[in-house]
């Protein structure tokens, strides 16, 4: 969905709502927790977040609250649905001259010790569904390492064009989603350290988002 301003939230209620029986536009759902398909550009990224229970569970709940999108890109919308598989949410892309809203649902969570009992890791994926100007999935997690005390978060995604503007302006949108990986890789060094970061509402107009 694009528009010349911000949706407001009645109307990214009803965006949501139109898409509950959309499908997804990919057919390895779920492979962000297992080998990438082919076909598709994987990224990742990772950053150190600090040390301790106190700083994983601050980067839980930034996580919770969605405060890794970077607000210098955009915005998401998840209406009052739950931070669990099935729900779908809205992810409002900036541009220069309008607003690109896409369609995505959540696939999984997970939320204790990982592989090893010496790492525990929370986080969750979505995938594309059809009104979505790429294709593909994106993971978010935070995890704390007991061999060091460390925690980390990390963005794995893969995807590829959609929409033939994403696919006009490929090297413009891969230097956009690396431009949104560092960027969200310091909202969440910056809400883990700021003890302030937690008290606005998650699902706070997403055009007021500074």
């Amino acid at each position: 969905m694009i528009t010349l301003t911000c949706p407001t939230e009645r109307a990214l209620d009803k965006y949501l709502a139109a898409h509950r029986n959309s499908l997804f536009t990919y057919n390895s759902v779920g492979a962000t927790c297992r080998e990438s398909p082919a076909g598709f550009d994987v990224d990742r990224h990772r950053v150190f977040l600090g040390h301790g229970r106190g700083d994983f569970e601050r980067a839980k709940q930034a996580l919770r609250a969605w405060k890794m999108i970077p607000a210098e890109i955009g915005a998401i919308h998840a209406g009052d649905a739950p931070l669990a598989p099935g729900a779908e949410v809205a992810l409002l892309l900036r541009t220069p001259l309008v607003w690109w809203t896409n369609a995505a649902r959540i696939i999984y969570t997970f939320d204790g010790p990982a592989e090893t009992s010496r790492i525990e890791r929370f986080g969750f994926a979505y995938g594309t569904l059809d009104d979505h100007v790429e294709c593909g999935e994106e993971r978010f997690s935070v995890e704390w390492r007991a061999d060091d005390d460390s925690v980390w978060y990390e963005l794995v995604a893969f995807s590829r064009p959609r929409h033939w503007l994403a696919w006009l302006g490929y090297y413009f949108v891969r230097w956009q989603q690396a431009r949104f990986r560092r960027l969200s890789g310091i909202a969440m060094q910056r809400a883990v350290n700021e003890s302030d970061a937690f008290q606005e509402s998650a699902e706070a107009t997403p055009c007021t988002t500074n």
